[in-house]
């Protein structure tokens, strides 16, 4: 899942693919280095950040979806948390949702899901983006969100949303510290035993920098690295910036398991 941010301030690539002319070429050239999926996304999630209104976030993710869904043969996805969004671009033609509020920001998103009928990332968050660092508090990181993460998912299946439609996301940097997310991805087996297709966006995060020393523009490696190790857990989605980079590396990584008469669990 290549992650296509047309903010002007998300974490990394803030601003570079804000206009739709950069926004769609990208999206071109992730398709080419072979994503499965695009998730474009008009509100960063950052810690910290704050809300857009849901007019902007709409005049800044519509066109560029037209534009992918008119000439890219690839699955779009909406990195959404407001219902309104969702339905506006699920009506030109997108295909599923990635909502990082777990359906809890807006009580009208697993309605617009299930009427449409289409996939949908259920990811685990305490609080909002702008506040969700204070809320940290875990006993034990991987039971507790395991355990919210399923509370999610029911309340998704009670509102209409069917089963065989939602991914769980763990959310790695969401209400966690970098200790915490990296004992997640340590641990991501108890996820995957969960029996939902598990999605993981570790890309260039801060918890990397935290554990490592690196700036975000040195994290390519790490990022490989948790992307391989969550690939060999069962993780079945990794959203990432850097696409080729890492399907390259999950390439090497079937071709290798393929000659050794086991087959890899790979994310696609």
């Amino acid at each position: 899942m290549g992650s296509l941010n047309v903010t002007p301030d998300s974490f990394y690539d803030g601003g570079e693919y804000a206009g739709v002319e950069e926004a769609v070429s990208r999206a071109r050239e992730m398709a080419r280095e072979g994503a499965d999926i695009i998730d474009v996304g008009g509100e960063s999630t950052r810690p910290g950040s704050a809300a857009v209104t849901v007019e902007e976030e709409i005049a800044r993710v519509g066109p560029v979806v037209e534009r992918i869904l008119h000439e890219i043969d690839i699955p779009v996805s909406i990195d959404t948390r407001n219902a309104e969004v969702a339905r506006a671009m699920l009506d030109v033609g997108a295909h599923m949702i990635n909502d990082v509020s777990g359906l809890r920001h807006d009580r009208e998103m697993a309605g617009v899901v299930s009427e449409h009928g289409v996939p949908v990332v259920v990811m685990h968050m305490r609080g909002s983006p702008r506040d969700m660092q204070e809320h940290t508090d875990y006993a034990d990181v991987v039971s507790e969100v395991r355990r919210e993460l399923m509370e999610r998912v029911e309340a998704a299946n009670a509102a209409g949303v069917n089963r065989d439609k939602i991914l769980i996301d763990p959310g790695i940097g969401f209400a966690k510290t970098a200790e915490q997310s990296a004992r997640i991805i340590a641990r991501l087996d108890e996820f995957v035993g969960l029996g939902y297709p598990v999605v993981l966006g570790p890309s260039r995060k801060s918890f990397m920098g935290k554990l490592l020393g690196l700036a975000p523009e040195d994290r390519l490696e790490a990022t490989i690295a948790t992307c391989i190790w969550a690939m060999l857990k069962g993780v079945k989605v990794l959203r990432v910036h850097d696409v080729g980079s890492v399907v390259r590396a999950v390439g090497m990584i079937r071709a290798v398991a393929a000659r050794g008469g086991e087959e890899a669990k790979a994310p696609r």
